[in-house]
């Protein structure tokens, strides 16, 4: 959490990652600017069904009714479209009651350069370049990956949030050595090294402001759980759990997977989002739970 941001959680979050606009979008495709235009005119009153990242806005923005303070949490929208095309989005932020009073629309340039002045923790987007760039600027954002996943209750109230450990809460310090020598010197390094914490990744900032709404909340009664699910294992935990405890940040669930893979287990944790830093063990984990790439470190480069 910035301190511009009076302590709030701030989440930047564009118009295709919070809404379905897939229909529209493949009007852009295929028959350009002015095409689009007039769909979105043609269906302003039609409520778009949500997006990839729906579920995890508004189970954020319910934070914000719980207890003191009433302010956790705001969402901003950070939009492709004009105004004119927008007015569709707004229309149905109206209908779902979202609290989202504050919104960018570009016209088509990138909305990135927005996140530095709004003090945003973390930009959610479909779109890989504006993710990327915002990256590169040193903020937290993701790919919101397409999915068949229903955006219901779930099982749980709660808000529960899953990240990958390397290249995403950590730096990608070890995950180059296994790419470069293999998993047996990524083993020994990791061993070797377990008494140093790991430096942070991109999404560090997310976690810590995230475990400052949690200590609002006695332990038992918080609304949020957080999951470290990684492809590690021992004894290349001993480093990651030394590194969160040098942090002082809580994880409530830890799953070691030892390259096994993480769709089920994200199911079964029952994860409103999950952020990992590959492809592959994003386009698995999409096919159970809403899924965002970080295209962040060795892996993508």
């Amino acid at each position: 959490m910035s301190e511009e941001s009076n302590q709030r959680l701030v989440i930047a979050i564009s118009s295709r990652a919070l809404f379905d606009l897939e229909a529209s979008h493949k009007v852009y495709i295929e028959q350009g600017v002015e095409a689009y235009w007039q769909y979105q005119i043609d269906h302003e009153n039609e409520v778009l069904e949500p997006g990839g990242a729906y579920r995890l806005v508004t189970k954020l923005l319910g934070l914000n009714g719980m207890g003191e303070p009433r302010d956790r949490v705001e969402v901003i929208l950070l939009s492709r479209n004009s105004a004119d095309t927008g007015l569709r989005i707004f229309n149905s932020i109206t209908h779902y009651e979202l609290p989202i009073t504050r919104a960018v629309f570009t016209s088509g340039a990138s909305p990135f350069r927005y996140v530095e002045p709004f003090a945003a923790d973390l930009f959610l987007s479909n779109d890989p370049s504006d993710v990327g760039e915002t990256l590169n600027a040193g903020y937290a954002a993701a790919t919101i990956l397409p999915s068949s996943v229903g955006n219901d209750a779930r099982e749980t109230e709660k808000l529960v949030m899953a990240f990958d450990g390397d290249a995403v809460l950590f730096s990608d310090e070890a995950e180059r050595i296994y790419k470069q020598k293999g998993l047996d010197a990524f083993t020994e390094s990791e061993v070797a090294s377990a008494k140093h914490p790991l430096p942070g990744g991109p999404f560090k900032n997310v976690l810590a402001a995230i475990h400052a709404i949690q200590s609002d909340f006695p332990p038992d009664q918080s609304p949020i759980r957080t999951a470290l699910v990684t492809a590690r294992a021992a004894p290349a935990h001993e480093r990651v759990i030394r590194t969160l405890r040098a942090w002082n940040i809580r994880i409530d669930e830890a799953v070691f997977l030892g390259g096994l893979d993480k769709g089920e287990f994200l199911q079964k944790l029952g994860a409103d989002i999950f952020f990992d830093d590959q492809q592959g063990h994003c386009e698995s984990a999409s096919k159970h739970v809403p899924t965002g790439h970080v295209p962040h470190g060795v892996s993508n480069e």
